[in-house]
């Protein structure tokens, strides 16, 4: 019995020692790009190890939300800064101020690097953009884009990809982006046609870049370090940042209640050093760092991330972003992700009815045209709704709560009905207009 206890508290001991030396990252980010960190940070810090749970940003905030202080991970870490938003909301994050590195600028753009509060930091950059494939477009004739409106044109019907942001903090940040910057009710359009033209919305963000990588997609929407990872590893890619785009940092910061935040610290502060920084210049990884590039060793005709911000027509707002976080994923999903097969015939049929059109015009077919464009894309969900505090706390609120999660589920079953009648009759007007040109 002696022997047995004396095991038991053996083990015991074992554990919390191995526990000590252990920080767990909750992060979304690419195995290519964690597995460079843990490499080197446990090379610098021998007694501390690693741990990655890979998530995306909305399982990741989901599972250190469920889990008592005392038991959550130590570091949280992701691209999206209104996810960090919704952490310090929550009082999920205990200040970090202290570990800034002082060669940073206090801000890329109009934008902070770090919190302002100190609750996060900026541990790298992003934009978004376009990425495509050089061999794909040639093979298919297809021109190059530069714009998110380019991808509405007839051309790329079947040939573009994006996931959803209901899946992908980084898909969430580029959809936010161009619904910022045209507004929410012309930025819902272009989505809509956009959508209307892909081939797929894939499960994962990677799903994108990597259909682009090896060249069972054209096109994709995309965060930048997607884009440039492909083009700096050797595959036939090239990336373009539109006009309408922002640059924000991707940030890292210290869950409260965490078993071991002061190793824990020791990373985030790694991460953000000149060292860690210059991982971020991996081609595998290819990230835009925080520190400016005369502090750095930075590839040639590497882009610069404070000359982008400059022409950036976006001046991100991580606070409306939050705001309505929940409702620009449960409307993409409901009207796009469980609708695309509608969405994608009803784009077709207009693009054969106004090609038909274009070469026999006819007055009649083209106001039908219009009326079924603007059955197909215009959002379910008007700006003035969008703008409404009550309507968007309601996607804020408990859904454990059964009369919260009873109307929330409400709404979006009728999202999903409109959705799927509107590219109905969209079709029928449209194929109506050709018939009539033919």
């Amino acid at each position: 019995m002696r022997l047995a206890s004396l095991a038991v508290a053996a083990a015991a001991l074992f554990a919390t020692a191995a526990s000590a030396g252990t920080v767990t990252v909750v992060t979304s980010f690419p195995k290519e790009l964690t597995q460079a960190y843990k490499s080197a940070f446990e090379k610098a810090h021998p007694g501390i190890k690693l741990e990655i749970l890979n998530k995306n940003t909305v399982q990741g905030i989901a599972y250190a939300r469920e889990l008592p202080a005392g038991q959550r991970p130590e570091v949280f870490w992701a691209s999206a800064p209104d996810a960090f938003e919704v952490l310090a909301g929550l009082k999920l994050l205990d200040n970090v101020a202290d570990l800034a590195n002082k060669s940073a600028p206090a801000k890329v753009g109009n934008y902070p690097i770090n919190n302002p509060q100190g609750l996060y930091l900026g541990q790298a950059l992003a934009g978004y953009g376009l990425m495509w494939n050089t061999r794909y477009l040639a093979a298919n004739k297809l021109p190059a884009p530069k714009q998110w409106a380019d991808l509405t044109k007839p051309v790329y019907h079947g040939h573009v990809a994006i996931s959803s942001p209901s899946r992908s903090g980084t898909t969430h940040l580029t959809v936010e982006t161009l619904l910022q910057g045209e507004g929410w009710d012309k930025g819902w359009s272009q989505l809509l046609q956009t959508a209307g033209n892909c081939a797929a919305v894939t499960e994962r963000s990677f799903g994108v870049p990597d259909g682009v990588n090896n060249g069972q997609f054209g096109i994709g929407l995309v965060i930048d370090f997607f884009g440039l990872a492909g083009k700096y590893s050797g595959f036939p890619v090239e990336f373009a940042y539109p006009d309408v785009t922002a640059v924000v940092p991707a940030n890292i910061g210290l869950l409260s209640g965490s078993k071991n935040p002061e190793e824990a610290k020791k990373f985030i502060a790694f991460t953000v050093s000149t060292e860690g920084q210059q991982l971020l210049l991996d081609p595998k990884i290819s990230r835009l760092p925080i520190l400016p590039p005369e502090v750095l060793k930075v590839p040639a005709g590497y882009p610069n991330p404070f000359e982008i911000a400059k022409r950036a027509k976006v001046h991100f707002d991580s606070d409306l972003s939050e705001s309505r976080y929940n409702v620009v994923s449960a409307l993409f999903d409901q009207t796009i992700t469980f609708r695309l097969k509608e969405l994608q015939a009803a784009t077709k049929a207009i693009h054969d009815a106004e090609a038909a059109i274009g070469r026999k015009p006819n007055a009649q077919a083209a106001a039908l045209v219009k009326q079924a464009r603007d059955l197909a894309f215009s959002p379910v969900v008007g700006q003035g709704m969008a703008g409404d505090k009550a309507f968007l706390a309601l996607f804020t609120a408990n859904k454990k709560d059964a009369a919260v999660s009873k109307q929330v589920t409400g709404l979006e079953d009728r999202w999903n009905t409109h959705a799927r009648e509107n590219y109905g009759r969209a079709k029928t007007l449209a194929e109506q207009a050709l018939a009539m040109v033919r």
